[in-house]
């Protein structure tokens, strides 16, 4: 508990970080639910996997930013929480934070299929073949948690559970031993995923810019240069560990600001960017929420007789 006992925010402070947090929180799920609410009322969006990829990611990311605001307001209301609460909010948010750039890059590789090889791609692109995508990406996001929850279960007493808990990922799971070494782990497996998702991304720009005409050729890499500013901004927040591991011990007095501010910039703001880049681009789906969200006007004209 010296983690937080040590540095604790006046009123003042805490207040206005939460006021913050929840107010981008709530601005970031409206604006993604009326994203989910355009592709359910046009069905015409359920039959292409590319959108189907594309609302997967806004609703991971809604999930994600709901249960990561409420772990944030719950750190400064609640001092405790019951166990089971707790880790259910963890697993929800370790997962949905594995998901999202593993989301971008099978959108990436649709693309890549549409591009290079369109005369099959509605043959391998099929929707069941993307709703199996997207399961296996839930399965692959769940993992680590469920093996951090696993270990849990075997090293801890059954009293453990039963126990009321700081809810705060670094607390309820490792020990103070293993902290050190978890740290290390994450840095170098954030770093492997970047490094292979980099080269996965500059192989399939290369690959998509041969295949195209001339005349397509610039599209083709718009497209997946896309992709790739929407990777590096949801990478971001693959970031977090090492800002923490770097920055945080070398201004410990700062440790409370400095925490927020790489949570802001690492999880908050990508999440509200990434989904406008891509639904305000495509202009059939813009065209869809202009339909139906903007306010209409009709004027009456009545001539007389």
């Amino acid at each position: 508990m010296n983690l937080t006992s040590d540095f604790v925010d006046s009123y003042e402070e805490a207040l206005v970080k939460n006021i913050v947090i929840v107010f981008l929180g709530l601005i970031i799920n409206s604006i993604n639910a009326m994203l989910v609410v355009t592709f359910f009322s046009n069905p015409i969006f359920s039959r292409d996997s590319r959108y189907i990829l594309y609302i997967n990611l806004v609703m991971n990311d809604m999930i994600m930013i709901f249960v990561s605001v409420a772990l944030y307001v719950m750190s400064y209301t609640l001092r405790f929480v019951n166990f089971p609460f707790c880790c259910t909010l963890l697993i929800l948010a370790a997962t949905t934070f594995m998901i999202s750039p593993l989301n971008l890059a099978g959108m990436a590789i649709e693309r890549f299929i549409a591009i290079c090889k369109p005369l099959h791609h509605h043959q391998i692109c099929t929707p069941l073949r993307t709703y199996i995508f997207i399961s296996f990406l839930w399965c692959v996001g769940a993992i680590p948690s469920l093996a951090d929850l696993i270990l849990l279960f075997s090293t801890q007493p059954a009293s453990f559970f039963r126990s009321p808990v700081y809810c705060y990922p670094l607390i309820v799971f490792p020990t103070k031993p293993h902290q050190d070494r978890k740290t290390y782990s994450q840095v170098i497996y954030m770093s492997l995923v970047w490094l292979i998702l980099i080269y996965t991304y500059c192989r399939v720009l290369f690959t998509a810019k041969k295949a195209t005409s001339q005349g397509s050729a610039n599209k083709a890499r718009n497209t997946i240069l896309l992709h790739g500013v929407q990777l590096l901004l949801c990478m971001l927040s693959y970031l977090t560990p090492i800002l923490n591991f770097v920055i945080l011990s070398d201004l410990p007095a700062y440790r409370s600001n400095m925490t927020f501010l790489i949570y802001l910039l690492t999880n908050i703001i990508p999440r509200l960017l990434s989904p406008l880049i891509y639904g305000a681009r495509d202009q059939k789906f813009a065209r869809k929420i202009r339909e139906r969200f903007t306010c209409k006007v009709f004027i009456l004209k009545i001539v007389p007789s």
